[in-house]
């Protein structure tokens, strides 16, 4: 999935340098607020794919003493500080160039060569939905390799339990941008037609205020990551249902479960099982428990899985068992 996260990204990165430059000179020529804003977002964006690639390398590193799990959060730090730049810089100066032109402060007072930004206004769109559609397939590859079937439903489903930044953040920015675009082609045609620049203005700060509104959420969904979210509701209700039908386990006391990295999980499980089990019993169920939380997480690392039985319930020759086992 690192290869599908850095596929998207790429993606997002191969057309919003070329398209962030187009932008400013049309800007520049136009004197549009909208598309001075829409260059800004642009240019934002471009650098925020670049630290992207810097959290999805940083997060493989090799696991050290000091970081016994990994590198892992890498990824979700690094999506945290894009998200806090597109709020930052795309987000508050979109909405400062609106208000400066709305309070005259914008030196051009009419629009020029008009079709200059609907030309760069396609384009862009035209790049910006390729890379929204890489991270879509890559999104439907998910949800086909779990044997559900692809619908709006499943869609917004997966954005919804989604534990890959990278991808998340592909999505949210290019949709930002394509609705950014439109408002600014709005805002470029009412202020050409009447001649009024303040319907450009205020699509700057519609701009604006999208961008922040998409950095608050994506801001939030990595701090959950940060500080340690669970499994999805999904995963963990099939981790329950496959364990429960084990014989052996009367029933399930704990189930905790953290994301140290999009594919890359800790869970802790504590059990109740019948009496009456001898060690090599309960050796075997302890395995099988393993086995079925692979099965409902395939990627699941098996060295961060740990099994641990109802303390008060353990019997001498399981206590012996486990002492040998450490």
């Amino acid at each position: 999935m690192v290869s599908g996260s850095k596929k998207a990204v790429y993606a997002a990165l191969a057309g919003n340098l070329g398209i962030a430059i187009a932008k400013l000179i049309a800007a520049i020529i136009t004197g549009s607020t909208a598309m001075l804003a829409e260059t800004l977002h642009s240019f934002s964006d471009t650098f925020n794919q670049i630290l992207l690639l810097v959290g999805i390398k940083t997060s493989t590193k090799t696991a050290t003493e000091r970081h016994p799990f990994g590198y892992g959060k890498e990824q979700f730090f690094w999506s945290f500080i894009v998200a806090t730049m597109i709020f930052g810089i795309s987000g508050i100066l979109s909405l400062e160039q609106g208000f400066n032109s709305l309070l005259g402060g914008k030196m051009h007072y009419q629009i020029e060569n008009v079709s200059i930004s609907y030309i760069i206004l396609a384009i862009s769109a035209i790049f910006e939905g390729n890379a929204l559609r890489v991270a879509l397939v890559l999104s439907k590859h998910s949800i086909e390799a779990r044997g559900e079937k692809i619908g709006i439903t499943s869609l917004f489903k997966e954005f919804q339990e989604s534990k890959d930044p990278s991808i998340l953040t592909v999505l949210v920015e290019d949709s930002a941008a394509l609705l950014g675009i439109i408002i600014a082609g709005l805002g470029i045609f009412f202020s050409s037609l009447t001649g009024n620049t303040t319907y450009d203005a205020i699509s700057s700060l519609l701009i604006g205020s999208i961008l922040m509104a998409f950095a608050f959420f994506l801001a939030k969904e990595n701090k959950a990551l940060l500080i340690g979210e669970s499994i999805s509701r999904r995963d963990y209700k099939k981790i329950v249902r496959l364990i429960k039908e084990l014989p052996e386990v009367n029933r399930i006391l704990s189930l905790r479960t953290m994301h140290f990295g999009p594919q890359d999980v800790l869970v802790t499980i504590e059990v109740n099982l019948v009496d009456g089990l001898d060690t090599d019993k309960i050796e075997s169920v302890i395995d099988t428990i393993e086995q079925k939380v692979k099965q409902a997480i395939p990627y699941v690392n098996p060295s961060k899985i740990y099994v641990e039985l109802e303390h008060d319930r353990l019997s001498d020759s399981y206590r012996r068992y486990r002492k040998m086992r450490r």
